[in-house]
């Protein structure tokens, strides 16, 4: 069944697109969520709810239902490295009874990265087989196993994209296949080096990739050069040229730290936005919320 989200709408109208990231919080009221949410403002297609992204944080899926609550609409975020298919394919049906229309479909982060290091991981499948469930479920109405889903099922699923990795020819050929697995967004990880990731996004064009699913740059807000320093040593898909870790270091205290981040991130946007094939703007707000309407206004987002 064709998927009816307004982010559907806007990917198979060929508009620009504008998204934004909640990270949920270990929490059991959802305070925290509800005010995140309002931080993030209106100017969005969707909102991203991260699946456990730290492992020790509310569930995606409620987090979800409370953008669903807030008046916007979410792309649920779902990580393989905690269940199994059965586990998955339950949630998502759950997810639709609940209004959810959009997912996210990703491997996520090994344990040792999250809060619970000890934890043991399933990886039961991988993203690309994940996005193939996931389009099964939504085109023929069945599971898995081949079982029929009682009711109409109709999620649009999207995938995310790392335009730093090499080689180049495997970095393509992967992003392909998630593609032709069914995914129609794409959301790539934060760009720091701009000229790298043109790189990525000509090869993208050239392949006509960007004809298939429509490709999101995402961006992040930087808060100082101990941050930018921390998350390229921590984590493989950071690229953060040393050039900005230096204009970060230079400007001076910590607030002007954070100040010259979010200059740096709307200098990024300008440059992105006139990229050819790409098709929006995905906002990695790390957690910082409020600095997103700032953001959207500064760039002319």
């Amino acid at each position: 069944m064709k998927a009816d989200s307004k982010l559907a709408k806007k990917v198979e109208n060929g508009d620009f697109i504008v998204t934004a990231e909640h990270q949920p919080m270990a929490e059991a009221n959802g305070t925290a969520t509800e005010a995140a949410l309002k931080s993030l403002g209106k100017g969005l297609v969707a909102i991203n709810v991260s699946d456990n992204h730290h492992g020790t944080a509310m569930s995606s899926l409620a987090a979800s239902v409370a953008v669903i609550k807030s008046g916007a609409e979410p792309i649920y975020q779902v990580v393989t490295r905690d269940r199994n298919r059965v586990a998955i394919q339950s949630d998502l049906l759950g997810a639709s009874y609940l209004g959810i229309k959009n997912i996210l479909c990703l491997s996520g982060y090994h344990q040792v990265l999250t809060g619970c290091p000890e934890s043991a991981n399933v990886y039961d499948i991988d993203s690309t087989q994940f996005i193939e469930m996931v389009t099964r479920m939504s085109e023929k109405g069945e599971l898995d196993n081949g079982a029929k889903i009682e009711g109409q099922f109709s999620m649009l699923a999207g995938a995310v994209a790392n335009p730093f990795l090499k080689p180049l020819e495997l970095n393509i050929l992967k992003l392909d296949k998630k593609v032709e697995a069914g995914a129609k967004f794409i959301q790539t990880h934060a760009v720091f080096d701009v000229e790298t990731f043109s790189q990525w996004l000509n090869v993208v064009v050239s392949e006509g990739i960007d004809k298939k699913a429509a490709i999101l740059a995402g961006v992040l807000p930087l808060d100082s050069a101990d941050e930018a320093q921390n998350l390229r040593d921590t984590y493989t898909d950071y690229s953060i040229p040393d050039a900005i870790v230096e204009r970060l270091k230079k400007a001076g205290d910590k607030n002007s730290q954070k100040k010259e981040g979010l200059n740096i991130c709307i200098e990024i946007i300008s440059k992105l936005k006139k990229m050819k094939g790409l098709r929006g703007i995905h906002i990695l707000s790390g957690g910082k919320e409020e600095l997103v309407p700032q953001i959207l206004a500064a760039s002319g987002l």
